[in-house]
């Protein structure tokens, strides 16, 4: 007898202690019994003998069509891993000397970028002469956290990189 490829929980003739406590397909308890007759009472109804608990003492078999169980059990796996939101980081580009409107729609992306659930990065672009006026970023930046301070936390304090200023936002 090969054994299965062992990606589920073990079964019939693969559960490796002598006793088990045995819980029937209606769910009721039969009590701990030997593993080989709680094998014989399954295959009667037809089903295999399936460790639920095996670090339990002794071991919780059930008795499952093993088939089904590992089916269901993939199913959920596979919701679980679907219903995760991983987390992006969004990327806002500004220059110091925007103007109201354009600096309202940036926001407005914040915003929903945050709403989403999404880290957002806003980098300030620095050309030419601006580069000496580094204080007019640090207020943009300053007002850029303002704004957003009921919705999101900085993860990243304002740092110049090269001619750029960076500023990491995370949701609450």
């Amino acid at each position: 007898m090969q054994t299965p490829a062992m990606n589920g929980p073990r079964f019939n003739e693969f559960i490796q202690s002598q006793k088990v406590r045995v819980i029937d397909h209606e769910g009721e308890n039969l009590g701990v019994m030997y593993t080989r007759e709680a094998i014989e009472q399954a295959a009667e109804h037809g089903l295999d003998l399936v460790e639920v608990s095996p670090n339990a003492d002794p071991p919780v078999a059930k008795f499952l069509d093993v088939g089904k169980f590992k089916y269901e059990a993939q199913k959920k796996a596979n919701l679980a891993r679907k219903s995760q939101k991983t987390q992006e980081i969004k990327e806002i580009k500004m220059r110091p000397n925007i103007d109201d409107h354009d600096y309202d729609t940036k926001m407005k992306k914040v915003n929903d970028f945050i709403g989403e659930g999404d880290k957002v990065k806003i980098t300030l672009r620095f050309r030419g002469r601006e580069l000496s006026h580094g204080q007019l970023g640090m207020n943009l930046l300053k007002r850029v956290q303002d704004d957003v301070a009921e919705i999101a936390k900085i993860e990243a304090y304002p740092r110049m990189e090269g001619r750029q200023m960076l500023m990491v936002l995370a949701p609450k």
